[in-house]
This record gives C-alpha cells, structure tokens and sequence, in this order.
C-alpha cells in the first residue's frame, strides 16, 4: 500500500508539473531524442516481423475456408488495434523503463538527487516530469510506424508467398480499418508511456541499497511496467469497446 501510495503520488506530480515553471525543454528534447529515436530500430524490427507472422499464420486457417483475401483486413485491424500498440509498449519498456530506473537509481545512490534538492532545484521536475512527456509524445509516433511497418510485412507475405495481389491487400487492410479500430489504437499508447516512464522513475528513485539495489530497481521497473501494460491494454480495450457500442 506504502508503494503504491508513493507510485501514485510521483505520477500526479509528474503530471502537476507541466503547468507550472521552469518548464525544462532541453531535457524534454534530449529524452525524446533517447526514447524515439533510440527505440526506432526494436520498433521497425518488431511491427515488420510481427505483421509478417500474423500474416503467415493467419493465412494457412484463411485458406482452408477459401478466404485468403482476408489477410489484410486481419493484419490491418490486428496490428492497429491491439498487436501495435501493445508490442510496441513491452519494447519501449524494455529498453526505457529500464534505463530511467537505473539511471535515477544511480544518482539516488551517488547522493546527487540530495544534492540538487539542497541547491533548491525539484528533482521530480527536472528529472521525472521531461521523461514522462517524452515517453508520452514518441511512444505515440512509435506506434504509428510500428503499425505501418505490420502492414507492410504482411503485405510482402501475402505478395511473395501466398501470390496475392497487393492492390487487392492494401484496399482491403484500408477499408476494413473504422475509425474505432484507428482511435483505439492511437489512445492505447498515451496510457503506455505514461506507465513506462512513471515507473521506471518511481522504481530509479526509491532505490536504495547502493549498486545491488540499481540492479533491483533495474529488474522490478521492466516486470512491473510489462505488467501494467498489460493490465491497463484489457481494461482500455473494454472501456473503448463499451464506449463504442460493443460488448
């Protein structure tokens, strides 16, 4: 309860901070160049194969009903609404909430967090409330690409294995898409990053223990955040599906 109390707490002042100054813009920039562009490479990775193997796998149970054509609308709901979003997230975690835990785990341990509040400065918005935006903002953009990147390995399956035309794909995976399949999975990732980079921060400053806690704090942000990602993913998914009129 002592944990969760204090989770939430450093989330509402992560949030209460971008309304009042200083307002640290440099550090927002240099943490969403970290986050976005340090992640790129995971997310293209991910959303291609993974829209590539939803495709595979999808297209031998299509086939036996004579229903290959509907690959792309398989892929393109899939990818957008759920598989994007939530893959996407788990691999931001990984490699973000890991880094902010030990990285803010380390200047707990060093005494450099005492340090800036004796000089006056709040650690939580220097240090928390820029990551927080940053995840925010680019695990959004990360989404998007990673989406895309589905689409198009599973448009080269669906082209160069099972011979499909690819006109015939891309009308298919774009009209089937509704605008509650797009809002879905454009909500899902504000909710992410805000878990990713207010964990990670939580678990980096409350570590204790010198380096063997870091280490802790390291593993427990990247479980925990997973987690929660998860979690949160059924819940929103059943607000927005009651939210649009379906069960």
């Amino acid at each position: 309860m002592q944990a969760v109390q204090d989770y939430s707490l450093l989330a509402a002042r992560s949030l209460s901070n971008v309304f009042r100054a200083p307002r640290y813009f440099a550090d927002m920039t240099q943490q969403a160049d970290l986050i976005g562009f340090g992640s790129l490479p995971i997310v293209v990775l991910t959303g291609f194969f993974t829209g590539a193997v939803l495709a595979l796998n999808s297209a031998n149970t299509l086939e036996r009903f004579g229903s290959l054509s509907l690959i792309g609308q398989l892929v393109s709901v899939g990818m957008v609404t759920e598989l994007g979003p939530v893959l996407t997230g788990l691999m931001v975690a990984g490699r973000n909430a890991s880094g902010m835990a030990s990285e803010l785990g380390s200047m707990v341990v060093t005494e450099q967090i005492d340090a800036m509040r004796a000089l006056g400065t709040d650690p939580t918005k220097k240090l928390v409330t820029p990551r927080v935006i940053s995840t925010i903002f680019m695990l959004f953009f990360l989404t998007i690409i990673s989406d895309l990147l589905g689409l198009i390995g599973g448009g080269i399956v669906a082209r160069f294995i099972f011979g499909m035309d690819s006109h015939q794909y891309w009308s298919s995976a774009w009209q089937t898409l509704m605008f509650r399949d797009v809002f879905t999975g454009l909500v899902k990732p504000l909710f992410f990053g805000f878990i990713i980079a207010t964990v990670g921060c939580y678990y980096g400053m409350s570590a204790r223990g010198g380096t063997q806690g870091v280490g802790r704090a390291t593993t427990q942000a990247v479980v925990a955040s997973s987690v929660l990602i998860l979690l949160v993913d059924f819940f929103a998914t059943k607000l927005l599906m009651a939210i649009f009129g379906y069960r």
